[in-house]
């Protein structure tokens, strides 16, 4: 048996959108992300098939967070996520491509209120906190 062989296929070789969502959200929850929130945007918006909301407790927090999945983001998929927002740390956007991430400090995140924007009838489906 070689090496190659004995590799298992990655988790993003499926479901490429759906194994990136769940990279996100286990990066948010081991980083203690509070109340994220998943939007989908699957067949209702082009930009992406899900969009990830949560808030940092702290500049530093969010900053840290950020750094963090762009990394992850990287080292996983092989792909760098572009990025906005991290010198400030109050409202930071990571745009991974099929999956758009918010993180906010909880005073800006409740200012615009992206959860609402974003609803399109459908209530935002919260992420189980573990």
């Amino acid at each position: 048996m070689t090496a190659q062989s004995s590799i298992k296929p990655r988790a993003l070789d499926a479901d490429p959108s759906a194994a990136l969502h769940e990279l996100v959200l286990k990066s948010l929850d081991d980083d203690q992300a509070v109340e994220t929130v998943t939007i989908p945007l699957a067949g209702k918006s082009s930009i992406a098939d899900h969009m990830v909301i949560a808030s940092g407790r702290s500049t530093r927090q969010v900053a840290s967070m950020a750094a963090k999945l762009v990394d992850r983001i990287k080292a996983e998929t092989g792909r760098a996520a572009r990025i906005e927002g991290l010198p400030t740390a109050d409202w930071v956007l990571i745009d991974a491509g099929d999956v758009i991430v918010h993180l906010f400090r909880p005073e800006v995140r409740s200012f615009y209120n992206l959860e609402r924007m974003w609803n399109f009838g459908d209530a935002p489906a919260p992420v189980a906190e573990v």
